[in-house]
């Protein structure tokens, strides 16, 4: 995650094994379909900016000659690389951020960036990233959610959960101004847009959703205690109800929005 090192030091650095154990994995299917649209046909490379636990680095390794995943939190690097050894997924992951953009890091056929964009400086970063995108090429903005279906009827007590501790989150007003990616996008080389979503059922332990809940800085802010139990707690009791032969019915909405220079549409 990209975080600014200066205005939120260490937001991610107690949160690292959260990510692996409870934020969900993008379908499959959404990077195979990323990757026919940009003719990805395992001879260009990839950046993965903003690399966290290395989840999109690892999905377009097969495709890919060689993918690098940035991160400035060295323990999100630490958990990245173990995924990537278990996975026996050929990923270089380097220490760094938006700031260190340069050519010194290659030339790369897609930009994918997770969870990270809000946290750039986004008109700086596609400047930057003009100069290092192959013609042809492009950025893919990854996202997930939970669409209103009768699978996700546990969606509003987890979410009630983690936001009523977020009230006291110093990056609060930051990620409110920071969402409307797609009129950065708009007003960037890379403005014709399009995008591609996928939807996933799954099955999911309440553990793991526990953990899920755990891996929102905003709800903890790394701060071991009972801050922590108390959520971890609240996050039990309220999906308990939604709990069938151990685990929670979810129905994940996976969603790529690629951006690329219209010249070469």
């Amino acid at each position: 995650m990209l975080v600014d090192p200066v205005l939120f030091p260490d937001r991610f650095k107690a949160l690292a094994d959260y990510y692996v154990t409870g934020r969900p994995t993008y379908p499959p299917l959404l990077a195979r379909r990323v990757a026919d649209l940009l003719d990805l046909d395992g001879t260009q490379a990839v950046l993965d900016l903003g690399t966290g636990p290395g989840f999109l680095a690892l999905d377009f390794a097969p495709f890919a000659r060689a993918v690098t995943g940035l991160d400035p939190e060295p323990e999100m690097l630490r958990v990245a690389r173990r995924s990537a050894e278990r996975a026996a997924r050929n990923v270089h992951f380097v220490l760094g951020s938006s700031h260190d953009l340069s050519p010194a890091l290659g030339h790369f056929r897609l930009v994918t960036i997770g969870r990270a964009f809000h946290w750039m400086d986004r008109s700086k970063t596609l400047q930057a990233l003009d100069a290092l995108i192959d013609p042809g090429g492009g950025v893919a903005l990854f996202s997930e959610s939970y669409p209103p279906v009768p699978a996700n009827a546990w969606y509003a007590a987890f979410q009630y959960a983690v936001d009523s501790y977020a009230t006291h989150d110093p990056a609060r007003e930051r990620l409110a101004s920071h969402k409307d990616h797609e009129a950065v996008l708009l007003e960037s080389a890379f403005s014709h847009l399009e995008r591609i979503a996928v939807l996933e059922p799954r099955r999911t332990t309440l553990a793991h959703m526990v953990d899920r809940a755990l891996s929102f800085a905003k709800a903890w802010q790394g701060r071991d205690g009972p801050r922590l139990d108390d959520l971890a707690n609240d996050v039990r009791t309220g999906l308990a109800p939604y709990v069938v032969d151990g685990a929670i019915n979810e129905i994940l909405e996976g969603t790529a929005l690629i951006a690329r220079r219209p010249a070469e549409i």
